[in-house]
């Protein structure tokens, strides 16, 4: 019964609380949730999102899904959340957590690979954390797209003139569902991207886009300009979204300080990732541009193969210089 999802011998599908402001309830505005003064933590803001439980893991914890309206892009869409079990933790109830978006390669429509049990994204993050390699993030796992890429069409995470502002919701739309239902930490220092293929892209790009919003991101096998059909006819704004270009705007305006892990393996199927990514980080791996590569050996060009390998490099790097737990 469990095998086929029939209630009650699963929790599919039930209501989840990760102790944010309740439905309809106090908090539902955020006015009535009071902000500590001088904290580094932010409480949830609310309104309370309607999480619905898509798994349950090992330890206990939940990943759940939410459709979320996303106010800023005018983009609607699926969000899968986790937080670790320290999130729920008495030592940490008045903790703010560091979030990470966590981004799909391929079409990331109409679901979130991430938000699968079988990568094991987020009992090795829970396991990272154990062992001191890792801050106990909270994920959030979007859709990447607002479509899928049955024909080869995809939207480079941007604000491509005419189509839905994928851009904004991840960068925007998202943090502001994270920030409503999780204590989180107020500056940047608690807020990261990863992901891999075009969610590398994606989370590179939107680090150097918004460095005022994010510190770090963990990119694999990521392309490192963008390059979808899409932007035909619209050269400024996909200059506007190039990380190359973006990194030499931060080089020369002299920060804030970013920090860009990335990692790909020796054996991808695109031969040009490698190099692309080694010229990218001898180009700009300066000033406040910070960069470590990790070459994954007989690495292929896929989840399997680099969520382990996070967990030597990648994961410890970025945890050395973002903030959280924090009260």
């Amino acid at each position: 019964m469990n095998h086929y999802e029939i209630p009650p011998f699963t929790d599919k599908g039930a209501a989840v609380s990760f102790g944010g402001p309740p439905a309809g309830g106090p908090g539902k505005t955020g006015a009535e949730t009071p902000q500590p003064v001088n904290s580094k933590m932010l409480m949830p803001t609310g309104p309370a999102a309607d999480f619905k439980n898509a798994a349950t893991l090992a330890d206990g914890t939940h990943i759940a899904v939410t459709t979320l309206d996303g106010k800023k892009s005018g983009f609607k869409g699926k969000v899968w959340v986790w937080a670790p079990k320290e999130y729920n933790d008495p030592k940490f109830a008045k903790s703010g957590f560091p979030v990470m978006i966590a981004l799909p390669g391929g079409a990331g429509y109409p679901s979130n690979y991430w938000m699968g049990t079988d990568l094991g994204l987020q009992s090795s993050i829970g396991k990272w954390y154990a062992e001191g390699k890792s801050k106990p993030f909270i994920l959030a796992m979007p859709v990447l797209n607002p479509g899928p890429d049955d024909k080869g069409v995809y939207w480079d995470a941007s604000d491509i003139p005419g189509q839905p502002k994928m851009g904004t919701w991840l960068t925007e739309d998202v943090p502001d569902l994270m920030k409503a239902n999780f204590r989180t930490v107020k500056s940047r220092d608690g807020w990261a991207f990863m992901g891999s293929s075009t969610g590398g892209f994606a989370g590179l790009k939107a680090v150097l886009k918004h460095p005022d919003k994010f510190k770090a991101v963990i990119a694999s096998g990521p392309d490192v300009v963008p390059d979808s059909s899409l932007w035909k006819g619209h050269d400024k704004e996909k200059a506007e979204n190039n990380p190359e270009l973006l990194a030499k705007q931060l080089i020369d305006s002299k920060g804030p300080d970013v920090y860009l892990a990335f990692q790909v393996g020796d054996s991808e199927n695109n031969k040009k990732t490698l190099p692309d990514v080694q010229k990218f980080i001898a180009t700009y791996g300066k000033g406040p541009v910070h960069t470590t590569l990790r070459v994954i050996k007989g690495g292929q060009h896929n989840a399997k193969t680099y969520v382990p390998n996070m967990g030597e490099g990648p994961i410890q790097e970025i945890s050395k210089v973002m903030e959280g737990p924090v009260e």
